[in-house]
């Protein structure tokens, strides 16, 4: 049976996007592929998003490292995590217009998938992954930065609520230790709706915690929370000779 499919987007829907990040594409597969949702093609934007969260990440950190001169390495992380959250990202994707040019599955765009916050946060990190295969870091940073430029930056975000991610990063860096890594484990359920396990490993202390969501976000926000959780219920001499996977 042929696979249904909402109507996707076209490349004649592209150059306006292209010019409102500040970059043309010179192999467009790249940006149809960061605007693919697994629920349209095989050929979806996960690996892309994966990309972009890391060169997201280091760009906005060069960004905090200029603008917030003066300001510790702990503010800055603050101010980071304010920043890559799912929110600001969505709301990012929103001023971009992204809802109307994502490749969605039929389902998908039937249970509101276009307005989704974590389909579009991931979209976002897909289009910066794909501008860094595209064109390299040094593309990517400036888009970054020229997406941002609209977003007030200042030491006073770090006062926003710390979410899991935020909250252990500081409990292990007010310990000098290692920050965690998060593993995806399983993805479940039909690709409108699907649940994530991600795992949250802590190297030195051979800890683990595991944690579900509706997004890769939210599974590592549950699997951050589990973490921290684990680890003002014990403390590191009795944490390195355990691991939890519940």
């Amino acid at each position: 049976m042929a696979d249904k499919r909402a109507h996707p987007n076209h490349p004649s829907d592209w150059p306006a996007l292209e010019q409102a990040l500040g970059h043309q594409f010179s192999q467009p597969k790249l940006l149809r592929q960061a605007l693919t949702h697994r629920s349209f093609s095989a050929e979806h934007n996960e690996r892309l998003e994966f990309l972009g969260d890391s060169v997201l990440g280091l760009a906005i950190s060069s960004l905090l490292y200029r603008k917030l001169s003066d300001q510790p390495e702990g503010d800055l992380s603050r101010v980071r995590s304010n920043l890559v959250r799912e929110a600001t990202l969505h709301r990012i994707a929103s001023q971009l217009q992204l809802p109307q040019l994502l490749r969605l599955g039929e389902g998908e765009v039937k249970t509101g998938g276009r307005k989704r916050p974590s389909i579009l946060a991931d979209a976002l990190e897909a289009i910066v992954g794909a501008v860094y295969l595209d064109a390299g870091y040094g593309a990517a940073e400036q888009v970054v930065h020229h997406l941002f430029e609209g977003i007030a930056i200042h030491p006073q975000m770090q006062a926003a609520a710390k979410d899991g991610k935020t909250a252990l990063q500081e409990w292990l860096q007010a310990r000098r230790m290692q920050l965690p890594e998060y593993t995806v484990q399983r993805i479940a359920g039909a690709a409108h709706q699907q649940t994530f396990e991600v795992a949250c490993m802590i190297a030195a202390l051979r800890l683990g915690s595991k944690g579900q969501g509706s997004s890769r976000r939210a599974a590592e926000q549950a699997a951050a929370s589990a973490m921290l959780q684990l680890l003002q219920n014990q403390s590191p001499a009795n944490a390195s000779t355990n691991i939890n996977t519940k």
